[in-house]
């Protein structure tokens, strides 16, 4: 998961630097193409737990349990509030 900007940074440079790999003809490295594509894949996880996280913290708020949000989740209670408890205020 992304954790801050240097993170960020760093999977724009990995991009750029695949980018700037193509040539004029624009084929591709296919080392290299299937690395971009698991950098974005992984940028774009980065960003889905975040906001996931962040509909936990609401969810809790609101005043959910944890079976409720394990249910949403596709796992338990128990599973949901393990992975995310540390990080919500209870």
């Amino acid at each position: 998961m992304v954790r801050n900007l240097d993170q960020l940074i760093a999977i724009q440079d990995e991009l750029a630097d695949y980018f700037e790999s193509l040539g004029e003809d624009g084929a591709e490295d296919p080392v290299l193409s299937a690395r971009a594509r698991l950098v974005l894949a992984a940028g774009k996880r980065s960003e889905v737990e975040a906001e996931l996280l962040d509909r936990v913290v609401a969810a809790r708020g609101a005043g959910m349990t944890w079976k409720d949000i394990g249910q949403v989740l596709g796992t338990s209670g128990e599973a949901a509030r393990q992975r995310y408890g540390n990080r919500v205020a209870s």
